[in-house]
């Protein structure tokens, strides 16, 4: 894979390390929270699927330092961080752009909907919210939007920012290096040949919240207002 060949390639975090390595996968990253985009770009799947190659982005990128431990951290922490900035601009635009993106008309990087899912999510969580969304596809798209609609506190959103980032980067990441490292030493199967499978695993895990939510959630509410 080292061309675009159709709109599939965008849901492939295969495609991004292949294509752009190391700054791509940065880059997608925080466009997720940064830039509102994240309903459709790979997230945990692309950090997992970038731990397994971890070794050879970081060679590919920086020449490498002969340490799998030490090249996995550092390609973990660089996500962080880019997953931390991405959280901080989402912040200050609800910050400052406030309840004028509820009267917002939805574009195809711009989902009302989302966003009031992300404001019921945080209204039920509270701080915990912030770091909780990191592991929940689009939640965490809207979250760091709506904390700053309610203006919550700069340093506990920071603080939860930073303790969220860190942990969703380093657990998956690392998972995905060292299960890798695991599947070939004990049952001698290569993660990489069973990409799409993995991908399809993550993508029902993480989104299984979201479904049961959506179609359990509505009725538990109807009984409770009875």
């Amino acid at each position: 894979m080292d061309h675009f060949e159709s709109w599939k390639d965008l849901l492939n975090p295969e495609f991004y390390i292949k294509m752009g390595g190391f700054w791509l996968i940065l880059f997608i990253i925080f466009a997720e929270t940064g830039l509102f985009v994240g309903f459709f770009l790979p997230g945990d799947s692309l950090l997992f699927v970038s731990g397994i190659y971890a070794v050879e982005i970081v060679k590919e990128t920086f020449g490498g330092t002969g340490s799998d431990l030490l090249d996995t951290t550092i390609l973990a922490t660089a996500i962080a961080i880019a997953a931390i900035i991405g959280n901080e601009v989402g912040y200050w635009f609800g910050y400052k752009a406030g309840p004028a993106l509820y009267k917002k008309e939805d574009t195809f990087l711009f989902k009302k909907k989302y966003l009031f899912q992300a404001h019921d999510f945080f209204e039920q969580h509270g701080r915990l919210a912030v770091i909780m969304a990191r592991f929940l596809p689009i939640v965490r798209t809207f979250t760091p939007i709506v904390a700053g609609i309610v203006k919550m506190d700069k340093k506990e959103f920071f603080v939860d920012n930073v303790v969220g980032a860190v942990l969703w980067s380093f657990i998956l990441v690392f998972a995905g290096h060292y299960l890798d490292k695991l599947f070939i030493d004990q049952f001698g199967i290569d993660l990489k040949s069973h990409l799409e499978m993995i991908i399809l695993v993550i993508v029902v895990i993480t989104t299984a919240p979201i479904i049961i939510k959506f179609f359990f959630g509505g009725k538990k509410e109807e009984k409770d207002s009875e």
